[in-house]
């Protein structure tokens, strides 16, 4: 061998171990912190080169607030009795709340730059926190795979109205699927597989692009449908009510408003741990909740008043009406926007959660892209569409996960706004030390969950009783209600807590 070729192998035998090194150093687990409990995705992120602004938090709510399903709870409030006065004050309601407890919840990753399961540690303890975050991942991959389903149900509707031809691949079934039916659902399902493994900028990157396609779509969904019904609607249906049982109605209706985002406040953090500053959390959520929200309840009022107009009747979501529009280009211009959404939907709600669910579960094994991946396969080995058409399982098995939310929120943020005052020390999140702070008793915290079990009692009890069903839309209040009271009389308010940030262990947030 020459020196020139010598030379050649030298210099890829030193990028190699420069590559090795780079990769070494990437997963490398800082001293005195625990393999079992760090990685470069749990870890905290920088402060410099946070990348996720005011914009890029509006744009989660302009997906999420105008999701079909969101359409179809605020459609409902009509079948309820209420009229579109009425409607708009039950959302408006939710709305104030919600811009609360999503700012208090934002203000948490903003301040930490951890994820929710790290987060859960502080109040659960560094292994009691598994409990919080597999709750929370657990509603979240089922729903995962519910919204892919609706959503292909959707695409397939779309395909045969361009290619009539493939009409016969919709007949019959496989595992509860029509082949079309498949093809449909496996398109959709890699397609948020591939924008997950790109991380979580990749996500944000979607979302910013999403949020404008839905607000222009569903604004001129409105339009249109109030141009058909000559430029006036109808307020109510004519069975609107009045006095005490109306009020009841609203309020309750403002309470399950936030009880449908009540896995949002809970890991929120999720995506404000990359939030630049206090101030663009505030502004985002200003634009997104309550303002975008009243857009939202607006569209709700024209859509379903111009429709009653029309004929009298109600319809169930806007997919009804975007199936009606008689040009097929502006069918399929409509319905892909709506796919659109229900992508950038389920992302944001669905599949971030588990994702960091199964990395904090497997910090040593599952990175981000690793466990978005067995997450989306989980999603569809359950065969969701089953799990959709079958109440029981929705309301009994989700339902019950759903009713723990509120106790785990009460207790989460009793532990750090009330008792430590939002003093963290974000190393010591991933310590297993004996004398560690968020050790507690072998990683658990017993006042933490002495504090939950009563409170989730009482929030399935108010939920699944039939002569509390009146109650039942307060459910998620009770049980954070509870739980946090019941966590601010246990733990110990005259200890004094470190407030240590994470920059020395933390990681660029882009990632």
């Amino acid at each position: 061998m020459n020196s020139t070729q010598d030379t050649a192998v030298q210099t890829l035998d030193t990028e190699d171990v420069a590559h090795t090194e780079a990769r070494h150093a990437a997963s490398a687990v800082p001293t005195g912190l625990s393999p079992r409990l760090y990685n470069r995705d749990l870890a905290p992120t920088r402060r410099e080169g946070r990348s996720w602004t005011a914009y890029s938090i509006f744009t989660l709510w302009a997906n999420d607030v105008h999701s079909l399903g969101n359409y179809a709870f605020a459609i409902g409030l009509f079948a309820l009795g209420l009229g579109g006065w009425q409607v708009l004050a039950a959302l408006g309601v939710g709305a104030a709340l919600l811009f609360a407890l999503l700012t208090l919840s934002g203000f948490m990753g903003q301040k930490t730059g951890v994820p929710f399961p790290v987060m859960s540690r502080i109040a659960f303890g560094i292994h009691g926190a598994q409990i919080a975050a597999l709750i929370r991942g657990g509603v979240a991959v089922a729903w995962f795979g519910i919204q892919t389903y609706l959503a292909s149900v959707v695409l397939r509707v779309l395909l045969i109205a361009v290619f009539p031809d493939l009409k016969p691949l919709d007949e019959g079934s496989i595992l509860g699927l029509s082949a079309l039916g498949w093809m449909a659902f496996v398109a959709l399902w890699i397609v948020q597989v591939v924008i997950v493994s790109y991380g979580m900028e990749m996500i944000r990157k979607y979302e910013a692009f999403a949020g404008p396609v839905i607000l222009a779509t569903m604004a001129a969904l409105a339009i249109w449908m109030f141009s058909q019904a000559g430029f006036s609607i109808a307020w109510n249906t004519g069975h609107e009510l009045s006095g005490g049982d109306m009020w009841l109605k609203v309020l309750g209706g403002g309470a399950l408003w936030v009880s449908i985002y009540g896995t949002f406040v809970l890991n929120f953090c999720d995506f404000t741990r990359s939030a630049r500053s206090k101030k663009s959390i505030v502004k985002g959520n200003f634009w997104g909740i309550p303002i975008n929200m009243l857009l939202f309840g607006t569209i709700t009022v024209v859509l379903v008043g111009a429709q009653f107009k029309i004929n009298g009747h109600i319809i169930g979501s806007p997919s009804d009406i975007v199936a009606s529009i008689p040009n097929t280009f502006l069918l399929s211009a409509a319905s892909t926007a709506l796919l659109v959404l229900t992508v950038a939907v389920n992302l944001m709600a669905n599949f971030v959660a588990p994702t960091y669910a199964l990395t904090n579960l497997f910090p040593r094994r599952l990175n981000f892209r690793r466990a978005a991946l067995v997450s989306a396969v989980i999603g569809l080995v359950i065969l969701p569409w089953n799990l959709y058409n079958n109440p029981a399982v929705i309301e009994y098995f989700l339902g019950g996960l759903g009713a723990l939310l509120g106790p785990l929120f009460g207790v989460i943020m009793a532990d750090y706004w009330l008792v430590r005052r939002g003093r963290v020390n974000v190393p010591a999140l991933y310590s297993e030390a004996r004398d560690g702070t968020y050790h507690y008793a072998r990683g658990i915290n017993p006042k933490a969950i002495a504090a939950l079990i009563p409170a989730a009692a009482v929030a399935l009890v108010i939920g699944f009783v039939p002569v509390l069903a009146p109650l039942s839309s307060f459910t998620w209040f009770f049980g954070a209600g509870i739980a946090a009271v019941n966590f601010y009389f246990l733990a110990d308010r005259k200890c004094t807590f470190e407030d240590v940030e994470g920059e020395a262990i933390a990681v660029p947030s882009v990632h």
